[in-house]
């Protein structure tokens, strides 16, 4: 990793943001409030927009001037010492060096698409706002570490993406199915070791020039793709444009996090989800704050304490599982020793606010958060089509277990399934107004890219692996976006009720998502992989509830004939492992039952409510 420190950056940056001690109340003394954010007012839609050139370039001119206090723009560490810092002028440099690479060494040309893989490593930053800088724009698409071949076939061929940018771990899955990908041009690995057939991105970006120029993109040129959860089938490929930056700078939605350029914000989503785009650069670096990153290569609550504790953070972002571990551990004798604390006490020096989304907290431990840190956590919430559409902002009231109001641009009513809006406290579909004028933030479109079929034989075969493969989208998507459109009103498929305040309560997904530590898990992924195993029949994925973790996946499964005598403790480990080897391992199910035969429809459908509602009355 050291090689970032070697770039030729100007001696006197590196010497002043690199020289930072790590004694906390003094690092934390030096950061202050300089320049104010670039100002747009809550009703601007500016025809020209680009997060690099208008955000992140603003940023690094009020460093040459003096304008901006002394914290880093980035900062990054891991568990074995190393620590990188870098200013928004050496941000700048090093995307412009990004930038140069996709266009100049790797051909990228408008609309390509580079399909993003990366732990969370500095160079992940770097690549998300390199494409952004290139113009007309290479579209990046983020996605997990977790991700197997399986799934990585299958976003490569229906994004026909052009670039990889992967890390070394995934280079043998990738090769395993790169056959198949005949528009895969470039591959990239993050890497300080050589593999044949890739390009080295650490090697890349030292050899290209830093003079790049960001001319500014169009509000509605797509920025960037967000696979979703997968919930009626495959993931579908939501596609967004520089609206989901510009949000971000509006005063309604900086309220959101109301945050200062003195401000340190660590956000732990993974790197793949559409939170991390959001809360791990686009929000902090609106506001001249600085992105705290940790490479967590798992979540240890004892890590997480402790880097609370030793570097000066002041607000969290993180899935309720985090803060539920947490709760669930003594701090280590080192930290306590070190701070002089109570083995049960969390006041967290510098730890101004908590953020969680993505699942909902127990209302205990909310209350045994804020005893133990005196912070209350407010709640967030969005989509992958979204972004944070919704949150209990800094200033505003908490309402126990309400997810907040909506945040402007965005108008949200709770609506049936026609889109007519239903009095408070009436339960319903959580929805977006889209007209008469579709809001900045909101994903554009979903997307299926088939531009290179040529002729209708082709088109035929297509197809017909398609529905083999029960593939659901359509071609640039209108009929699958048109059916997420209710009358005047996107139809996010959640159901809640809303108060007459305007607070919204979340009560679930109506396509049977499945929240799990953070993840948003579909059903139909997990059970097409159950599927796949000799073993299994039939099988019918749901939630269910765990102390642990709020909810993990379970498995009900009809096995065929000839595995029913097999040891049932043994086939369930056979098929857990089976499941992490053909798609992401955080979606196989912890808990597996065997029954005879699966609840359904007079039309055939699986009854997944029925299966949820027998395992939450459990409780």
């Amino acid at each position: 990793m050291w090689w970032l420190k070697k770039l030729p950056i100007p001696s006197s940056i590196c010497k002043f943001f690199h020289g930072f001690s790590l004694s906390l109340p003094q690092l934390h003394r030096r950061l202050f409030s300089g320049a104010g954010t670039p100002r747009w007012t809550d009703h601007d839609s500016p025809e020209e927009f680009n997060f690099a050139s208008d955000v992140l370039d603003y940023w690094a001119q009020m460093e040459e001037e003096g304008k901006r206090g002394a914290g880093p723009a980035f900062w990054w560490v891991n568990g074995q010492g190393e620590e990188i810092k870098w200013s928004f002028r050496e941000l700048r440099d090093l995307t412009c060096r990004a930038a140069n690479v996709f266009e100049q060494t790797c051909g990228l040309q408008r609309g390509d698409r580079l399909a993003l893989i990366l732990p969370r490593v500095p160079e992940w930053w770097l690549v998300t706002v390199g494409c952004i800088r290139t113009v007309p724009g290479v579209i990046f698409m983020p996605g997990t570490t977790q991700l197997k071949a399986k799934d990585i076939l299958y976003r490569i061929q229906v994004s026909q993406a052009k670039a990889i940018v992967t890390t070394d771990s995934l280079v043998p899955e990738v090769e395993s199915v790169v056959s198949q990908c005949p528009h895969l041009k470039t591959k990239l690995v993050v890497s300080d070791h050589s593999h044949e057939g890739w390009l080295n991105f650490r090697s890349l970006i030292k050899s290209v020039s830093p003079d790049h120029t960001c001319i500014k993109s169009k509000m509605k040129d797509p920025m960037a793709i967000f696979f979703t959860s997968g919930t009626t089938g495959y993931p579908k490929m939501a596609k967004h444009n520089q609206g989901l930056a510009f949000r971000s700078c509006i005063p309604s939605c900086r309220k959101f996090l109301n945050l200062k350029t003195s401000d340190i914000v660590w956000c732990m989503s993974d790197p793949g989800w559409i939170l991390a785009t959001v809360g791990c650069l686009i929000e902090p670096w609106t506001s001249g704050a600085t992105v705290f990153i940790h490479q967590l290569p798992q979540f240890e609550p004892n890590v997480i304490v402790e880097v609370l504790f030793k570097y000066p953070i002041t607000q969290t972002l993180a899935a309720p599982a985090v803060y539920r571990m947490v709760l669930q551990q003594k701090i280590s004798k080192y930290v306590a020793l070190a701070y002089n604390c109570n083995l049960w006490c969390l006041r967290f020096p510098t730890l101004e606010h908590c953020a969680t989304g993505g699942e909902s907290l127990l209302p205990e431990e909310f209350e045994q958060w804020k005893q133990r840190t005196g912070l209350l956590i407010h709640e967030v919430y969005g989509q992958s089509e979204t972004g944070i559409s919704c949150a209990i902002l800094r200033e505003m009231k908490v309402k126990r277990g309400s997810i907040g109001k909506a945040i402007l641009p965005f108008d949200m009513q709770i609506i049936d399934e026609k889109g007519n809006i239903l009095p408070p406290n009436t339960e319903g579909y959580i929805g977006i107004k889209i007209k008469p004028t579709r809001p900045l933030g909101l994903f554009m479109e979903y997307e299926l890219n088939w531009g290179t079929i040529e002729s209708w034989v082709e088109l035929e075969e297509y197809l017909l692996k398609l529905l083999i493969k029960q593939t659901d989208h359509s071609v640039n998507s209108p009929e699958k976006t048109s059916e997420v459109e209710c009358g005047s009103f996107y139809n996010s498929g959640d159901r809640a009720t809303m108060d007459e305040d305007g607070y919204i309560w979340f009560l679930g997904r109506g396509d049977d998502v499945i929240n799990a530590s953070g993840y948003r898990i579909g059903p139909a992924e997990v059970e097409n992989a159950l599927l796949e195993h000799p073993a299994v029949a039939e099988s019918a994925v749901v939630s269910s509830p765990d102390r642990e973790r709020g909810e993990v996946v379970k498995a009900f499964v009809v096995l065929n004939p000839e595995f029913l005598s097999h040891d049932q403790e043994q086939l369930i480990k056979e098929l857990q492992q089976h499941v992490k080897s053909v798609t992401a391992p955080y979606k196989y199910p912890r808990k597996v039952e065997f029954i005879s035969e699966l609840p359904k429809t007079v039309t055939g459908k699986v009854k997944r409510k029925e299966l949820r509602k027998k395992e939450f009355g459990k409780i």
